[in-house]
């Protein structure tokens, strides 16, 4: 029993981060990403309102979070913007490693001023995103619009997640993404949470894989 609880100490004690490099003709990205931070943030892609997106992901999900891309940004920000997403999805899944001992589901609702947002997330290994914001505007900034669903889908099908993020109403385009953003931070940061030692997996098939 007291080794069971050791086993289940040191699973609990081990660090979730993660470094990935993202090198193509597009883009150059460098990513450490660490699941149990303080919110440390330092994120450059070269677009601003895409910065402040990833910036209230980190902060609210507690990450320590470190971004730099130099992309094509003379062609558009698609390349920059999926990029990113793969890039930060691929680092999630290498920092959250063997999926046990965490809780798996996480849900959160989140609002900014008019609008407000939910977010549901299964740790599942499975790769899917609903991402309906209703976003009218063509940019935020120098973001396009259609790119931010587009982001969180990159971000899902590489972190192995499916994740469901709508927001439910709200008359500003600003105000509903940063809500989305937002619930999702917190939904994956309950997810992620650990409950259980080395041979607590969430599923009843006995792995997520």
């Amino acid at each position: 029993m007291e080794l069971n609880s050791k086993k289940a100490k040191l699973v609990q004690e081990q660090p979730r981060s993660a470094t990935v490099t993202r090198k193509t003709k597009e883009t150059d990205i460098q990513i450490t990403l660490d699941l149990d931070g303080e919110g440390k943030l330092d994120i450059s892609t070269g677009i601003g309102f895409l910065d402040h997106m990833i910036s209230a992901l980190g902060k609210h999900a507690r990450f320590n979070l470190t971004v730099a891309c130099q992309g094509d940004l003379h062609v558009d920000d698609h390349h920059t913007v999926e990029d990113v997403g793969l890039a930060l999805g691929s680092a999630f899944d290498q920092a959250l490693g063997e999926r046990r001992g965490i809780a798996r589901f996480g849900h959160a609702y989140a609002p900014l001023d008019e609008a407000l947002s939910r977010s549901v997330v299964d740790i599942s290994s499975r790769p899917f995103c609903v991402a309906s914001l209703g976003l009218k505007r063509e940019k935020l900034g120098a973001l396009s619009c259609e790119m931010i669903p587009h982001f969180f889908m990159s971000f899902a099908q590489e972190a192995r997640i499916t994740l469901h993020v709508e927001c439910l109403y709200g008359d500003n385009d600003h105000h509903r993404a940063e809500s989305a953003f937002k619930a999702t931070a917190v939904a994956l940061r309950h997810a992620i949470s650990r409950t259980g030692g080395l041979n607590d997996v969430p599923s009843t098939k006995g792995v997520l894989a």
